[in-house]
């Protein structure tokens, strides 16, 4: 009787935190293309925004770009109240830092900051690129409208502050613009060494780059189709967590990988629609994007874009060439899609930032047992806590069992050798925590 009472209340808790929050799809509705199309259309009208463009003039160049774009910030601010704390990060980059670098330049990021009711040191990150650049990376003078690359990612951002500016959050969110990736990803790093400097307690970073075409060189036309790029474990891990790795797994099952199932999840929960493909990779094959360097320091990073790109519209000068149009202008952006993955960005910052900080410690345990026990840490306004757990070639966890508040637990019958397991801890409201994959064993 006892365990059939236990199964009933796992049914009935997992059904609660499981009901869908229709905030998340009040959040889709209010995402408008037209505000999209706005400000892709003001960003490609700069004319050039090379990092090492004009700064003075004030409709020309990288430093009117940067302006309006705090600006921006400070409109949907005063809208809010002032909610949202706006500023430039920068990082002087001295000529020859690399053969794309050939004039000493401030690598200017503009950063917006809407802080957290009870974690407003704890923050996830939605960041778009001010730059752009033609076939020639050091030529800073020539027509780049970037419209696609990466006007789309920077007008998600500026929609999404708006969006969510309009609700309060546990967590705090960054709405950040970055300079200088076309250079050498410069603006990511000095973003990510300015947060180490401020001890911010980094969730992760969501890199929109990219985000406004549908129409691939492969042939394949859809508005449904977004690429996850993630890596699998961070570069900053030990040789001690690298050898526990070979015993007890874990290869794809660092903290970005969680952060990608994370947004896949919540993206088929809410906009079923949508198509996002995971892909195990740090980013595209030989490429780079602004989550690297968040990475490079330790911190959870992705990359969201389109899954179809076309490289006769990305670094390239405007012109006709056998009949082929090439360049980054407004007509090949698709403002309804750029609008998609703006809502996808932007109810998986709201799902993460209303979430309880995810366990510290879990540790997993049932060697030679016919089941599988977890033993984790407890998390400060967690209600609860829930296990996943998938097929070792699966990649999303493909199930899940709410248990309560309490700190440890055996699943009967699951043999630990045939799945991977992971904990995320449950607030008030179901949402959740990143999961964690078990960092340490233990013996009974």
């Amino acid at each position: 009787m006892k365990k059939i009472y236990s199964l009933l209340f796992c049914l009935i808790a997992t059904q609660i935190y499981s009901q869908a929050d229709t905030r998340l799809y009040d959040i889709i509705n209010a995402v408008s293309a037209e505000r999209i199309e706005a400000d892709i259309t003001t960003l490609a009208n700069f004319g050039t925004r090379h990092t090492l463009s004009d700064t003075v003039s004030l409709t020309r160049g990288i430093g009117a770009a940067r302006r309006w774009i705090k600006s921006e910030f400070e409109k949907t601010s005063g809208a809010c109240d002032g909610c949202l704390e706006v500023f430039y990060q920068k990082d002087l980059v001295k000529k020859g830092e690399n053969q794309r670098i050939v004039h000493d330049v401030w690598v200017v990021n503009v950063v917006a900051i809407q802080r957290g009711t009870k974690y407003p040191n704890r923050f996830i990150i939605m960041s778009g690129d001010i730059d752009s650049r033609v076939s020639d990376p050091t030529d800073f003078t020539s027509d780049s409208p970037g419209a696609n690359d990466n006007a789309s990612g920077m007008a998600g951002t500026l929609e999404a502050a708006r969006v969510l500016s309009n609700y309060q959050f546990d967590n705090s969110i960054i709405y950040v613009g970055l300079s200088g990736e076309e250079q050498g990803l410069f603006g990511g790093k000095g973003l990510a060494a300015y947060a180490k400097e401020q001890r911010w307690e980094i969730i992760g970073i969501l890199n929109n780059d990219m985000i406004g075409n549908i129409t691939g060189v492969d042939g394949v036309v859809s508005n449904k189709d977004f690429r996850i790029f993630s890596e699998p474990v961070p570069p900053t891990e030990t040789e001690n967590q690298r050898r526990s790795r070979r015993f007890y797994g874990g290869e794809v099952d660092g903290i970005s990988r969680q952060l990608a199932r994370y947004v896949h999840k919540t993206t088929k929960n809410y906009m079923p629609e949508m198509n996002p493909m995971m892909i195990y990779r740090l980013d595209r094959f030989g490429r780079g994007g602004h989550h690297r360097p968040f990475n490079d320091a330790g911190f959870a990073g992705i990359r969201i874009m389109e899954a179809h790109e076309n490289y006769t519209q990305q670094h390239q000068d405007i012109r006709v060439e056998d009949g082929i149009a090439y360049g980054d202008v407004l007509k090949h952006v698709n403002f309804d899609y750029a609008k998609k993955l703006t809502s996808v960005n932007a109810i998986n910052l709201a799902s993460i930032a209303w979430s309880p900080p995810a366990p510290e410690s879990v540790k997993i345990g049932g060697i030679v047992q016919p089941a599988a026990k977890l033993l984790w840490s407890a998390v400060e306004g967690a209600k609860g806590y829930k296990i996943y757990w998938r097929d070792t070639t699966s990649p999303t966890w493909d199930n899940s069992r709410y248990v309560g508040d309490v700190t440890s637990y055996t699943l009967d019958g699951i043999v630990i050798d045939n799945f991977f397991f992971g904990i995320a801890a449950v607030g008030p409201d179901g949402h959740e925590s990143l999961v964690v994959f078990p960092n340490g064993i233990f013996r009974d």
